[in-house]
């Protein structure tokens, strides 16, 4: 019997073979290599071993068909047009089911696989049992296909892009802006591939003219560089770093395919030497990458471990604030207990007392007053860091306010003989703020006492203003004044001017920090302005005004 597959082959033009294997190897080498990249820098993930099926169904195809168009063996021919149609369906059903799994991020219920099975069963046994083609045209060197499978693979494609849109668009809807990003990309990739090669397909199988599909295939390329596009900008496969060895080895791929076409010495000689100068900028672009990548991954370790130790740090500044509020509330009861009767006594309660006596219970009821204090700034911590603290706002004049103060601590100032203390303030009437009462007092009381304190002479002038909708409260003393360097963290925890020691006044430095974090829970701020050491302080607070 005359062999017409040679005949058949003897006459076709020879580029027509050269764009048969361009479209359809060029596209294998790429997917088989996204494959590669996609398993082993994700390490076989779910997602990367789907797709990987979902690639080696169409490449099966590719090097199958190719078989059947170059191959001179009718024998050949028959054996592998035969499973094309079972194929073709296998790698459509697989890219449903990537594309699913694309979409939720993991695996498909047991009901889904169940159905993707259930619709690629009756070409599987179509295939395995011989009837998929009923026989081998010899003059045309093409098989018979079986009609009702040409049909239910049609369906099969139809159902397949019903899918793909119906997924799609409700995640699109459902999604973010990333993965609303996705599935754009991705869905349109999938759907541009399914929707030319199904068209394209079925014209050829109806019209016999299978040169028709032929043209469908240089969509792939263009399908498996949006699919890495994918990969690189949107972290599919949570890849990353990896885009400039992909675009690399396609550039190589890319050039290197055209040696087929090359029919004349010019055209070769620019081609080896443009394939040469890809090759040299490939290799340079790979190296590049790699040591990018090893910078990332080193960076990524060392922020995986200061993330370790920050948690571990502030664990432990829980536990440090959780203790200091136990211990702050263990020791105010007897605290205040012992401050209470050491005034009783002062006062006479229980009797008369001898000066030496009093003497004595005047320390006490101080150094009572002084560990009060602390401990109140101690569990004022302990709140702010646990953001326990609880504020009560309402309506106040803050003139009022700070004159009520003023008046409190002048008879601290005047034991210490100040020349000046006065107070004033501007014109302006209006000086009502919205702001929890007790906390600027405590606040504004703490800045009034640490200036009489840190001030062994000279006077506390303290002033309020109304501005540009702002009431701002100043207290400037002529006392031991701040130094450069330490008036940048004055407002830090445990933080004091450097020459507090020689006032010879007992403090934590935890006072000034308290007030700031206050301060701004009442949407004010604080600040101190000084000019250097020995030359005073001016501490300043501002709020909103009510009637800005």
């Amino acid at each position: 019997m005359q062999n017409t597959c040679i005949e058949f082959a003897n006459s076709v033009d020879p580029g027509f073979f050269s764009l048969i294997y361009y479209s359809h190897l060029i596209p294998v080498v790429i997917a088989l290599i996204l494959v590669f990249f996609t398993l082993t820098k994700t390490r076989f993930s779910l997602i990367a071993k789907i797709f990987s099926v979902f690639v080696a169904g169409f490449s099966l195809w590719l090097i199958s068909d190719l078989l059947v168009w170059i191959s001179s063996d009718y024998n050949l021919i028959s054996f592998v047009w035969a499973p094309l149609d079972y194929i073709n369906i296998l790698f459509f059903l697989s890219g449903v089911y990537f594309f699913v799994v694309f979409l939720n991020e993991e695996d498909i219920s047991i009901w889904q696989k169940l159905f993707l099975f259930i619709l690629l069963l009756p070409s599987w046994w179509l295939t395995i049992s011989g009837q998929s083609i009923h026989g081998f045209d010899q003059p045309l060197c093409e098989s018979f296909n079986n009609e009702w499978l040409t049909q239910y693979k049609l369906v099969v494609e139809i159902i397949s892009t019903i899918l793909i849109v119906f997924y799609g668009v409700l995640k699109f809807i459902k999604g973010n802006v990333a993965k609303r990003k996705q599935v754009v990309i991705v869905g349109f990739a999938m759907l541009l591939f399914f929707t030319v090669f199904s068209v394209t397909e079925y014209i050829s199988s109806t019209t016999g003219i299978y040169e028709i599909n032929l043209y469908s295939l240089f969509v792939l390329p263009l399908f498996l560089f949006m699919i890495i596009y994918s990969i690189v900008n949107l972290e599919t496969f949570n890849l990353r770093l990896i885009g400039t060895q992909l675009l690399a080895y396609l550039l190589i791929i890319m050039v290197g395919s055209q040696f087929f076409f090359i029919e004349n010495s010019t055209n070769k000689v620019l081609t080896v030497i443009t394939f040469l100068l890809s090759l040299g900028f490939a290799i340079l672009l790979i190296r590049s990458d790699q040591r990018e990548v090893k910078a990332r991954q080193k960076i990524e370790r060392l922020a995986e471990e200061l993330l370790r130790v920050n948690n571990k740090l502030r664990d432990l500044d829980l536990l440090k604030s959780e203790f200091l509020s136990f211990a702050s509330h263990q020791l105010r009861s007897p605290l205040t207990a012992i401050n209470g009767y050491a005034s009783m006594l002062l006062e006479g309660t229980f009797g008369p007392i001898s000066d030496e006596v009093k003497n004595s219970i005047e320390i006490m009821d101080q150094s009572s007053k002084s560990l009060i204090r602390i401990v109140g700034e101690f569990l004022d911590i302990s709140r702010i860091e646990q953001g326990g603290m609880k504020y009560t706002f309402s309506d106040f004049d803050f003139k009022e306010l700070v004159l009520e103060v003023f008046n409190e601590l002048r008879p601290n100032a005047e034991k210490k003989g100040f020349e000046v203390y006065e107070f004033s303030n501007s014109d302006d009437k209006d000086f009502m703020v919205n702001g929890d009462v007790g906390k600027i007092k405590q606040i504004v009381g703490n800045f009034l006492d640490n200036s009489i304190k840190y001030t062994p002479k000279g006077g506390v002038k303290v002033r309020v203003e109304r501005k540009n909708g702002k009431i701002t409260v100043s207290v400037k003393d002529t006392g031991i004044g701040i130094s450069k360097e330490t008036l940048p963290r004055l407002f830090a925890k445990f933080s004091r001017a450097k020459d507090a020691s020689k006032t010879n006044v007992s403090g934590t430095g935890l006072g000034l920090f308290v007030a700031k974090k206050m301060i701004e829970a009442n949407n004010g701020k604080v600040w101190v302005e000084s000019e250097g050491e020995g030359k005073g302080s001016t501490f300043f607070i501002e709020l909103n005004a009510k009637n800005a």
